[in-house]
């Protein structure tokens, strides 16, 4: 199954924007102190949905077609709320995207692998590069924790606020 909605994260929103793209969400997200007017206009040109918790936001000229505001206080209460009013399924693609740069991951050359402390090499599990930035991953115990947490922002349920 695939999802090919993509997201424009206000600043306020920009821990949500990583973890869409943790769950392998196209996200962009905001420079801090960009006009309202020019997320929307980034949205509309971009084929995005902008996200925010600024209410005067959704004033602006044509923002309502490409904006969604989220009531939430904390990430996990915006991730249920953009379950629940959005469908968004954050088991889509866990840890495909560069969650720095927003790339899509690749698997790591050989030599890059081999760059890597033996302990690490040792773990028999994928390594994955941003072909933009170059960051490296790899499967490691951090990875249950952040795939645990994006099943919990699936669960619909619980604090609203």
């Amino acid at each position: 199954m695939t999802d090919d909605r993509r997201f424009l994260c206000d600043e306020m929103l920009a821990g949500l924007g990583r973890w869409l793209r943790i769950a392998g969400y196209d996200t962009e997200i905001a420079e801090r102190g960009r006009r309202d007017r020019d997320l929307v206009e980034q949205a509309q040109a971009e084929g995005r949905i902008l996200l925010t918790r600024d209410r005067k936001l959704i004033e602006i000229r044509h923002a309502g077609d490409h904006t969604l505001v989220l009531k939430g206080n904390t990430i996990d209460a915006c991730a249920k709320e953009l379950t629940r009013r959005a469908g968004i399924d954050w088991t889509l693609a866990p840890l495909s995207r560069c969650n720095r740069c927003n790339t899509r991951l690749e698997p790591a050359p050989q030599a890059l692998v081999e760059s890597l402390p033996p302990r690490i090499r040792a773990r028999d599990s994928a390594v994955n590069v941003c072909p933009r930035c170059g960051r490296l991953y790899w499967e490691g115990s951090h990875t249950r924790r952040i795939r645990r947490r994006l099943a919990a922002f699936g669960d619909a349920g619980g604090d609203e606020r």
